[in-house]
């Protein structure tokens, strides 16, 4: 996390505080999660070199940048064009180039590239799409906020034995929407 310089992945007069272990906004209602948290969710994906890894939710671009210095790929999916349009320029300009940005609907993943190795969720749904869960290898991992009003941090593991999850914590994340949610 220290190779990525999360001041630049904040508004200019939150810079001073980028650091700070705390969520910060970064426009369009939607936020940036506090390092502490980014770090516990990169370390439940288990993320090694070889993976292909979906993330739900690019916002500015910062949890996409943290892994890909750790995996071989990162696709992601952004509903508000404006900061998918402005993550794929701050990621190409500070040179990580094995991130693939799309704007879209997280809710229907992003079949052209399936599988993938890990799918984050930086956006809660109220459950996790099975979409997403069908795009997941045979033995992946998803991590994910889930819930409405109370939500909580949720690891998702598929296995030749079927699919576990478990509970982390309770956490509080932007909703995830849908394009025509975002759009009415």
């Amino acid at each position: 996390m220290r190779t990525v310089p999360r001041e630049l992945f904040v508004r200019e007069g939150d810079q001073p505080d980028a650091y700070g272990d705390h969520p910060l906004p970064i426009g369009f209602g939607q936020t940036i999660s506090q390092p502490s948290l980014v770090g516990l969710m990169t370390e439940l994906l288990d993320p090694k070199k070889d993976h292909r890894v979906l993330e739900i939710g690019t916002g500015s671009g910062y949890q996409a940048a943290i892994l890909s210095r750790l995996v071989s790929h990162v696709y992601t999916i952004e509903v508000v064009p404006e900061l998918a349009r402005s993550a794929v320029q701050r990621l190409a300009n500070l040179g990580f180039l094995n991130v693939t940005v799309a704007e879209g609907d997280g809710y229907s993943g992003y079949p052209s590239e399936a599988p993938f190795d890990r799918i984050i969720l930086t956006a809660a749904p109220p459950e996790i799409p099975e979409v997403l869960i069908d795009e997941l290898n045979p033995t992946g991992i998803l991590v994910s906020p889930v819930g409405v009003e109370t939500q909580n941090l949720v690891v998702l593991e598929k296995t030749a034995g079927g699919i576990t999850t478990r509970s982390v914590m309770p956490v509080s994340f932007v909703p995830m929407t849908t394009m025509r949610e975002r759009y009415r």
